[in-house]
């Protein structure tokens, strides 16, 4: 995955897109419902990119409440700046760090999280930083309701199996476990921008859905 470049002024430009664009989101912990003004599911995606998989989902589900998580400015401001044409209203970002999630949302205020084509960190000294870590996974089992969601998707292999090995651990239940995605496609599944460029390459996609508190 190519790397961003930074460009000058980006920051500026991203903080007069409020909203959709929440400056400080710790200020809506506990009351995202509030924020959104219905008491609607509240799911959320982390590391989402220039959300254009968000703004999909947000079209087609006008009753629930999608909010995007995204550390990069620049491709953050891509995916604001595609909703301000449409003006989706169950539709909201934030500028800030996975790390701090816990700082974003109340306990049991999440109903689905959305984990799309992260960084591998392949090197076992960097295993922590993989967001589907048992300590990251501590964090969403708090966030969550009960019987809330992971869907998780990645076009690397040994990330997915390091991922079914920690939800394990984690007692989290599993279901809808694909080891190659588009050989059969029993889900209703919107890709990611990148998804399609790794299918075009002939790339497998490895997909799982993990449930807080149901074994298996």
């Amino acid at each position: 995955m190519s790397r961003v470049r930074r460009k000058a002024g980006t920051k500026e430009a991203l903080l007069v897109l409020a909203p959709p664009l929440v400056v400080d989101p710790k200020a809506n912990r506990g009351n995202w419902r509030g924020y959104f003004k219905n008491n609607n599911q509240i799911h959320i995606e982390l590391g989402m990119g220039r959300g254009i998989f968000l703004f999909t989902l947000a079209q087609k589900n006008p009753d629930i409440n999608f909010i995007g998580i995204e550390i990069k400015e620049e491709v953050l401001l891509s995916g604001v700046k595609k909703n301000l044409a449409y003006n989706l209203p169950n539709l909201a970002y934030v500028w800030g760090d996975i790390g701090d999630l816990a700082g974003f949302f109340a306990n049991e205020e999440v109903a689905r999280m959305y984990i799309n084509f992260c960084d591998p960190w392949p090197k076992i000294r960097h295993a922590k930083r993989r967001l589907t870590h048992g300590n990251f996974l501590d964090i969403y089992r708090a966030i969550l309701q009960e019987s809330g969601e992971v869907h998780f998707k990645t076009d690397n292999e040994d990330l997915f199996e390091f991922s079914l090995n920690q939800f394990c651990a984690k007692n989290w239940g599993l279901e809808n476990i694909s080891l190659d995605l588009y050989r059969n496609l029993l889900v209703d599944n919107v890709p990611t921008e990148y998804e399609l460029k790794f299918v075009e390459q002939g790339l497998k996609i490895y997909r799982l859905e993990a449930i807080k508190n149901k074994h298996k």
